[in-house]
């Protein structure tokens, strides 16, 4: 092999990445947070394909249950809001 790695794929491919890209997953894999660079290639791939080739039809009950809700519905400004003010209430009791 001319590369002199074995990942043990039959076909590879080679991507072109920015220099930000690089240096930021070169950074991660030397800090231990990923495997190694090809294996967060990989994974970011397989994540992708996951999501476009799910059609969502698991979802279909939870959006018509929505729909069909009598809820009121908030902003998602006002929902934070409300979630810290929340927060602070607990923190001080």
């Amino acid at each position: 092999m001319a590369s002199g790695f074995d990942f043990g794929y039959e076909n590879q491919m080679n991507a072109l990445l920015t220099p930000e890209q690089q240096a930021w997953l070169e950074a991660q894999a030397a800090a231990g947070n990923i495997p190694s660079v090809e294996e967060a290639v990989r994974a970011a791939v397989a994540d992708v394909m996951e999501i476009t080739e799910d059609d969502l039809a698991w979802a279909k009950s939870y959006v018509d249950a929505a729909r069909s809700s009598s809820g009121s519905v908030t902003e998602g400004a006002a929902f934070i809001a409300s979630l810290r003010e929340r927060a602070a209430r607990l923190r001080s009791e």
